[in-house]
């Protein structure tokens, strides 16, 4: 099995890359997902019969990026209680498919349900919505598609996806709500690229950032080598 993208790791958490495609848990049998392969990873590196694994929060299957797991019950359900909190950081980056100004800064608020696998915006008087919340701005902009960054408020259901879908703008690759067929298949040009929180143990600020790899955001890199630059707050744990 191939050797996972591990970031950091201590007896407390490990922080992680996952690829786009990958699920980070898969219920069917067969099918590698992030979680397996960081087990059969850890089963080399520790005295452990069974390392334990706490997972945390979860991307999208066509998303790349960060994610974090805590590597004790303790960890993970202090990590779980600062997302709960709105204590943990979590900034991506977005390719959409529509050129919109720069430095447009707005907050996105919907209501959101479920229904056949597939995120919908609905009414704060449907009892199935839940309501969702997201910042953004528009970093870059060029050729048709714009760079995107975005912060969330709340965890819903293909969120990110579903809200900027319904403002008229897809991401690229994205498929499902309205994207144009241009990327590998499974992939779209979504990036979990900024982690923050505090160290479950220590109580220090962690930091982590990981560059986009989707070809899609090839005609921003130098817009994103200048985000990386001023957000990244701890470089020996960085890019």
């Amino acid at each position: 099995m191939e050797k996972p993208n591990i970031r950091y790791a201590d007896k407390q958490i490990l922080v992680a890359v996952k690829e786009a495609g990958m699920a980070v848990q898969s219920a069917a049998i067969g099918q590698p997902d992030m979680d397996s392969r960081i087990r059969t990873w850890l089963l080399g590196t520790t005295t452990e019969r069974v390392p334990y694994l706490g997972i945390v929060h979860r991307l999208d299957q066509p998303v790349e990026g960060l994610v974090v797991f805590g590597r004790t019950k303790e960890a993970a359900a202090d990590l779980s209680r600062q997302l709960t909190e709105h204590r943990m950081g979590k900034e991506y980056l977005a390719v959409v498919e529509k050129e919109l100004p720069v430095g447009e800064k707005q907050t996105f608020t919907d209501y959101l349900k479920k229904e056949r696998q597939q995120a919908m915006v609905s009414t704060a008087k449907d009892p199935a919505a839940k309501r969702a919340v997201l910042d953004c701005q528009v970093v870059a902009s060029s050729a048709g598609k714009s760079l995107l960054q975005i912060r969330l408020e709340t965890g819903r259901f293909h969120q990110i996806r579903c809200q900027l879908s319904h403002r008229g703008m897809p991401i690229a690759g994205d498929v499902r709500y309205g994207g144009s067929r241009q990327l590998q298949p499974k992939n779209i040009a979504l990036c979990a690229w900024r982690l923050t929180f505090a160290h479950p143990k220590t109580g220090k600020k962690m930091c982590f950032v990981q560059r986009p790899s989707q070809e899609a955001f090839s005609c921003f890199a130098q817009e994103i080598d200048g985000l990386c630059k001023t957000m990244l707050t701890d470089p020996i744990k960085g890019v």
